[in-house]
């Protein structure tokens, strides 16, 4: 491992800090994720957190060129059609199926001619990605994933293909095998979606996609679920068509799938999965960058957390890897993948979204300090607060963010500011800086636990000549978003069985 990642790394593990948890004792009583919250408090209650880190400015900057030397790199290795168990990025190890994480920049083949122009497409992508999560948790949401009480319709079925290749959807990607024998296919990975999907044979209209098609006919294990079955049931906006059961998805962005629902054997390296529904699209609009589907992660019973609940207890882990490492992160499913010592906080239903993981947050804080700022601002009634793979900028309402804003502005006043880019109107031009002192930023969960985020998880760059700026961003509405670049190098669990969130205790 290079020396500054080893130091990246040990720079992320003391930044991760949790202060003062606790949890009413009803709770403790009827949750064996309740024990390890208390035995966190009683180790975490003598911790503090410092008010400044050093950044390092060179690294980053570095670490941004390594990212495109990558992508560059995968791009030209050999494509491998047949799924081959022998693959090291899956397995199945002491009850959990793990996959590893790889970032749309390792995969994409859309050339940007400088690290400028490939932020600015992901900033185009996440200010649709919000919207949608916008229209979805108020529950005028356009995905058929099987939420509760809200009708679904895909629009726009006669628009043009679009090239997933040119630009896409989805920030984070596995590689998985499909049918009998299993073909090798990256899925986009959404926290936010329930059901799972491929692209089909025969595609009347299709997006190009990095692997060969799926073609049903040529699985064993491959079977239609009929319009009667309890399956088909689940589906919020089914339709039937030769008695087999239809499914639609749309997503924000103008991407859709459309076609029949089936059951199907999904491969983890050595490990399968039989008789796992997904869609079977034959006709997708995709923005999705060469994925063959998306692997849907949300809160529903479609989802393959809700279909793999019986074998995994509704619970998995989830590492997104820091940009520019070159590494891969990691997906685990399994009660086994909960690890010990991680600060839990409780996860939030809602109704009207319940595919959306909701957690509670109380405040943020700047430099040790926290913002005066209601909390009520984050509460479920006010919008809520979830966190999102497929969001990359973290949003908060707008109070808040200003509040938020002014404090960390208040406190790098000693800093050269730089004109906003895109999305964000707090940048500096550190163009010349080795490293610099900033202020610590954090989130006040509720019950008490304090997240801490090293530097590189709030001020990123958005060109390769010292541009940075602070990577948070107003929310169009009273919702608040945990993006994946707040996420990053974090060992993030949910306990949906349990009714749980789990931060750390591991780094990425």
């Amino acid at each position: 491992m290079p020396l500054f990642l080893q130091t990246s790394l040990l720079l992320l593990s003391f930044m991760i800090v949790f202060l003062q948890l606790s949890t009413p004792a009803t709770t403790a009583a009827t949750s064996p994720a309740a024990a390890a919250i208390h035995s966190v408090a009683a180790a975490s209650s003598k911790l503090s957190f410092p008010p400044m880190q050093h950044f390092d400015v060179k690294q980053s900057i570095a670490d941004t060129k390594l990212m495109h030397k990558n992508r560059t790199k995968h791009q030209t290795r050999e494509n491998v059609y047949e799924y081959s168990a022998k693959e090291k990025n899956v397995d199945k190890v002491h009850g959990k199926y793990k996959l590893s994480l790889l970032h749309r920049d390792k995969i994409s083949t859309k050339h940007y001619s400088g690290h400028r122009l490939r932020f600015e497409a992901r900033m185009e992508r996440d200010i649709l990605r919000v919207k949608s999560l916008v229209r979805r948790s108020s529950g005028g949401g356009t995905t058929a994933d099987g939420g509760a009480g809200v009708k679904y319709e895909v629009e726009d079925f006669g628009a043009d293909v679009v090239s997933g290749m040119d630009e896409g959807s989805g920030e984070y990607f596995v590689r998985i095998g499909v049918g009998s024998p299993a073909r090798s296919q990256y899925m986009v990975i959404d926290s936010g979606s329930d059901v799972v999907w491929v692209q089909c044979q025969p595609c009347s209209q299709c997006y190009h996609q990095s692997d060969p098609v799926f073609d049903p006919s040529k699985s064993a294990s491959f079977s239609g679920v009929s319009c009667g079955s309890s399956v088909c049931d689940r589906l919020e906006n089914a339709g039937c068509h030769g008695g087999r059961c239809g499914y639609q998805v749309s997503y924000g962005d103008g991407s859709f799938t459309k076609g029949t629902l089936a059951l199907e054997t999904l491969t983890f390296g050595r490990a399968m999965i039989r008789n796992v529904a997904i869609g079977c699209g034959h006709r997708n609009r995709g923005m999705f960058i060469g994925a063959a589907g998306l692997l849907g992660l949300g809160g529903g019973s479609l989802s393959l957390v809700g279909q793999l609940a019986g074998q995994t207890g509704g619970a998995f882990s989830y590492c997104l890897v820091s940009r520019g490492t070159g590494s891969s992160g990691s997906l685990v499913f399994g009660r086994e993948a909960l690890p010990v010592g991680a600060a839990w906080v409780n996860l939030i239903r809602n109704s009207r979204a319940p595919s959306f993981y909701y957690i509670g947050i109380s405040g943020v804080g700047v430099g040790g300090m926290q913002v005066p700022v209601p909390e009520s601002i984050f509460e479920l009634g006010n919008g809520g607060v979830v966190m999102d793979t497929g969001t990359a900028v973290t949003r908060f309402p707008t109070a808040a963010y200003v509040a938020f804003r002014d404090a960390f502005i208040a406190e790098t006043g000693s800093l050269p500011r730089a004109a906003g880019v895109s999305i964000f109107d707090t940048c500096y031009n550190l163009n010349g800086f080795v490293t610099v002192r900033v202020p610590t930023v954090s989130f006040y969960f509720s019950g008490g636990p304090v997240l801490t985020l090293p530097a590189r998880n709030f001020l990123i760059p958005v060109d390769e000549v010292g541009t940075f700026c602070f990577a948070f961003a107003p929310s169009p509405s009273g919702l608040s978003i945990i993006g994946n670049i707040q996420q990053e190098g974090i060992q993030i669990s949910i306990d949906g069985a349990n009714g749980f969130v789990g931060f750390g205790p591991n780094v990425c």
